[in-house]
């Protein structure tokens, strides 16, 4: 393990959440001096107040921004305006801070959501100006991709080193299970587990199953993450993914096979009146492992088998 961060101060937006957790957890093992301010402490939607936190608080030599309004189709379609403007405000302070402030470094976290709803796959960087999002979360991915052109305006104009990774569906324990905001396979997991101790032969999903994801276990993203906070320098922004597609109905036998043992569950129903969102996805990931030698290696089945157990074990929504 390498000793870049030893040491060294880092700061992290959104470190109570899940994905942010994870990073905080693994720098400490790592030995960074880290800060991970809470809302009451710094509220990210007010400039002000992140200035006055870095200089009187804790003055970081490298700020990553993890810090997002986060949820799953349902809750995109329920607060688009929210979601756009949050994420681009909490964005837009935090960049603008670090200029003001000399941070050496800023690394931001964005989507695959940002990615045009009928791209290629697998989905290359250079696809990412080539349309619109996908509806039910375009909000969410405009938002995100807007920091990018900051963070390359910033780096022409001011010479700020920040860059931008673009993570696949993260999954993994201490995922968010509530009912509204929920991602695909935290809501799968949970609705599996309430059917099979409630004794019911069937089970429903939102949309087809037909679409596609590219899954990336949160120890992966983390280990993506870190390695590009060390490594990666460039204004271009980066996949983080597996590069393996796989279908929400693949992903649902998989969970059902896992929880429900006696196979109490004899049918699954699809309901096509629930939207699929994009319809395929999947990460072209040859750039990270190009610029900083990123390879995910956990396997869907394996990281399901994890997650699930977590939710098991910690009966957490």
């Amino acid at each position: 393990m390498s000793e870049f961060f030893y040491n060294r101060q880092v700061m992290v937006t959104g470190g109570s959440g899940f994905l942010g957790r994870h990073v905080v957890d693994e720098l400490k093992y790592r030995r960074a001096i880290v800060c991970a301010p809470t809302h009451s402490e710094c509220d990210l939607m007010r400039q002000d107040s992140i200035y006055n936190y870095v200089h009187s608080r804790f003055f970081p030599d490298i700020l990553i921004h993890l810090a997002a309004k986060v949820g799953g189709i349902q809750a995109n379609q329920a607060k688009p305006g929210e979601f756009l403007y949050n994420n681009m405000m909490m964005g837009m302070n935090v960049l603008e801070n670090a200029r003001m402030l000399g941070i050496r470094k800023v690394v931001i976290v964005g989507t695959v959501c940002s990615y045009p709803k009928f791209t290629k796959v697998p989905f290359k960087e250079s696809d990412l100006w080539n349309g619109f999002p996908e509806e039910t979360n375009a909000p969410y991915g405009i938002a995100k991709k807007a920091l990018l052109v900051q963070a390359q305006a910033y780096r022409e104009q001011y010479g700020m080193n920040s860059v931008f990774l673009m993570p696949a569906n993260m999954y993994g324990p201490g995922d968010n299970f509530q009912d509204n905001t929920s991602h695909v396979i935290p809501a799968m997991i949970k609705r599996c587990c309430l059917a099979v101790s409630s004794g019911k032969k069937e089970i429903e999903f939102w949309g087809s199953g037909q679409a596609t994801r590219d899954f990336l276990y949160v120890s992966d993203a983390v280990e993506g993450i870190l390695k590009a906070t060390e490594l990666y320098n460039e204004g271009d922004p980066i996949n983080l993914g597996t590069g393996v597609e796989t279908s929400i109905h693949d992903v649902s036998q998989t969970i059902l096979h896992k929880i429900d043992e006696s196979q109490q569950i004899t049918s699954i129903i699809w309901n096509p009146l629930k939207p699929d969102g994009q319809p395929r996805r999947c990460l072209n990931v040859s750039l990270s492992m190009e610029k900083f030698g990123f390879i995910a290696r956990t396997k869907i089945e394996e990281g399901l088998t994890k997650t699930i157990d977590w939710y098991v074990k910690n009966g957490k929504d």
